[in-house]
């Protein structure tokens, strides 16, 4: 008896070799993104498992390249199954978005077999970002401060005094909150502020005391905070 399911095995149209040079590929690509990223991250919000996601994220894409090869009604119900999924995580900096379309762009390179270019595009991609990196390609050098001043809430307006303070000491500055504290007795004034060249955070604290009756007053700045 000849039973026949009419189960077919697609996995002849491309090779054994094909599969295992594409996701090699693929991961070795995503490596040297995943290292870029890392010697070239500043910030405090560094993630290891995000990491390894873009390492994960380059060999799935890979993947799914090869199943999908140049078959259009496959590819549509792909996306048609991707569409369900949803992702909540939110991306931190803008600049990981970037991260993550260049190994989505790699896997689809190393998937559908254009192995030179996925080798020449990693290697000049990244070396882009490590040359915008060492010389700090377009940064601007704008430094700016937020000052924090707590007034008593009923002995008088000081916001007057203290915007003369802030006139003499800092380039330019704008009133960004006003805040009720310690159950109303005090209010808290917050500026956005740039410090005049050769002022110091401790100066402005120390004029800013004068005024407000010995309260708390705060520079804080992009780099680090003076409180007094």
């Amino acid at each position: 008896m000849n039973l026949n399911f009419g189960i077919t095995d697609l996995s002849g149209t491309f090779s054994v070799m094909d599969v295992v040079l594409s996701l090699a590929l693929a991961f070795a690509t995503s490596v040297v993104v995943a290292w870029t990223y890392r010697a070239t991250h500043r910030n405090i919000s560094y993630s290891q498992s995000y990491v390894h996601t873009l390492i994960i994220l380059g060999m799935l894409i890979a993947l799914i390249m090869l199943v999908v090869g140049s078959n259009i009604a496959r590819a549509f119900a792909l996306v048609g199954a991707l569409s369900v999924v949803r992702f909540r995580n939110a991306i931190k900096e803008t600049r990981d978005v970037g991260f993550i379309f260049l190994v989505m762009g790699l896997g689809m390179a190393c998937g559908t077999r254009f192995y030179t270019l996925a080798v020449i595009a990693t290697v000049v991609i990244c070396a882009v970002i490590l040359l915008m990196h060492r010389f700090n390609w377009f940064s601007l050098n704008v430094q700016r401060q937020v000052v924090k001043v707590q007034v008593p809430a009923d002995e008088g307006d000081y916001t007057g005094a203290i915007e003369d303070v802030l006139v003499a000491a800092t380039e330019e500055f704008e009133l960004i909150s006003t805040e009720s504290v310690r159950g109303g007795s005090l209010l808290e004034l917050a500026y956005s502020a740039r410090l005049k060249k050769g002022v110091t955070p401790g100066e402005v604290i120390e004029r800013l005391r004068t005024l407000n009756a010995g309260q708390k007053a705060t520079v804080l700045t992009g780099y680090d905070q003076t409180d007094m």
